[in-house]
C-alpha cells in the first residue's frame, strides 16, 4: 500500500487517474489470480497423484459455494463455521467420488478415467439444475464493512482483502503439507513412482483417494471465496472452474508453484485485457477469450508449462 501511495502522490491530473486505474487493475488481477491459484491446486493434486485431469472440478467448486450458502443462510450457521464445514463436506464428497467411481478404474487406460470425470460433470450439472441454485442468483449476506479500503484513489473491498488473505493462508498450508508432512511426502512419492511407493508400503489407492479429497477441499474454499465476491450463479462458478484448466497448463500440470504463479499471471492478463483492450477498443469479452488463446500458445511452444517436469520416456 505504501508503494501505491508513493507513486500516486508523484502524479497529477490525468496521469494520476491513469496510475490509479493501473493499480486498481493490478489489485483486481491479484485478487482473481489468487483464487485461480487456489482452485488450480485441486487439479494439480489429482494429476500429480493419478495423472488424470478432473473435468468435474468446476462443478465441485460450485458445490462448495452452494453448500456454504445453504449452511449460512438456510441453517443460520455463522459463516466462518459454514466455510469450514463446507470444505469438510466437499472433502468427503470428492473422496466418495474417487472411492465409488474411480478406484475401480485403477490400471485402466487414462482415457477411460477422463471420460468418467466428464460423465460425473454432466451428472453434477443435472443435480445442481434440479435445485434452486441451478436457475437462480443468490448472494451472501454482508459480513464486512461496506466502505472499501482507499489508498490514494485505489480501492479494495473488505471481502476481496479477506478473500486474498484466506487464499494465501490456504496455499501456504497446502505447500507445507506436501513438503513437510508424512502424508504429503507419500503423495509426492506416489506421483514420482507408484511401483517404488508400493514397495515401501505406501497405499497407492489410499493416496489417490486422499488427493481427490484434498482437491475437493481446495475447490470448495475457492468456490466460497469467489461466491462471496461475485455472488452465487452456477454458470459463473462453472465457467470459473473451466478457466482453471488454462491456468494449470500455463503453470505445469504437476507443479504446485506453477499453479500459484500461473494463477496470478492469468488473473492479471484477464483484468488488463478487460480494462484496456475492451475499454479502449470497444470490444467485449477479451478477458474471457485470452486464457484459451494462451492455452493454445503454451501447448504449442511449451507443452509442459512454465514449471512442469519434462519427462523423457525410453522405449
Amino acid at each position: 500500500m505504501k508503494i501505491i501511495r508513493f507513486f500516486l502522490t508523484k502524479c497529477s491530473g490525468d496521469r494520476y487517474i491513469a496510475m490509479s486505474y493501473f493499480f486498481q487493475i493490478v489489485i483486481s488481477g491479484v485478487v482473481v489470480g489468487s483464487i485461480y491459484a487456489l482452485a488450480a491446486l485441486g487439479l494439480v493434486l489429482v494429476y500429480k497423484s493419478s495423472r488424470v485431469a478432473n473435468f468435474a472440478h468446476g462443478q465441485i467448486i460450485a458445490a462448495g459455494a452452494f453448500i456454504t450458502y445453504a449452511l449460512t443462510v438456510w441453517a443460520s450457521i455463522p459463516v466462518y463455521i459454514s466455510f469450514v464445514l463446507s470444505m469438510l463436506i466437499t472433502f468427503c464428497l470428492a473422496w466418495s467420488v474417487e472411492r465409488i467411481f474411480l478406484r475401480r478404474l485403477i490400471g485402466e487406460p487414462i482415457i477411460s478415467v477422463i471420460m468418467v470425470t466428464i460423465g460425473l460433470a454432466s451428472i453434477l450439472d443435472g443435480l445442481i439444475y434440479l435445485t434452486p441454485f441451478g436457475t437462480e442468483n443468490f448472494s451472501f449476506p454482508s459480513f464486512f464493512p461496506q466502505e472499501p479500503i482507499m489508498v490514494g484513489g485505489v480501492s479494495i473491498s473488505w471481502t476481496q482483502l479477506v478473500g486474498v488473505i484466506i487464499t494465501f493462508i490456504l496455499i501456504g498450508g497446502f505447500s507445507w503439507f506436501f513438503k513437510k508432512s508424512t502424508v504429503g511426502i507419500s503423495m509426492r512419492a506416489v506421483s514420482d513412482d507408484q511401483f517404488a511407493s508400493m514397495s515401501v508400503g505406501i497405499s497407492v489407492p489410499g493416496v489417490f483417494g486422499l488427493a481427490w479429497a484434498t482437491a475437493g477441499l481446495s475447490a470448495a474454499a475457492a468456490g466460497c471465496i469467489i461466491g462471496n465476491i461475485t455472488g452465487l450463479n452456477f454458470d459463473t462458478l462453472h465457467s470459473f472452474g473451466i478457466v482453471v484448466f488454462p491456468v494449470v497448463i500455463l503453470g505445469g500440470l504437476d507443479s504446485i508453484l506453477g499453479a500459484v504463479v500461473a494463477g496470478i499471471i492469468m488473473g492479471l492478463i484477464q483484468q488488463f485485457a478487460g480494462g484496456y483492450i475492451d475499454g479502449n477498443w470497444g470490444l467485449n469479452g477479451t478477458g474471457e477469450v485470452l486464457p484459451y488463446i494462451i492455452l493454445l500458445i503454451i501447448l504449442l511452444i511449451k507443452p509442459h508449462g512454465l514449471f512442469g517436469i519434462h519427462e523423457i520416456e525410453r522405449v
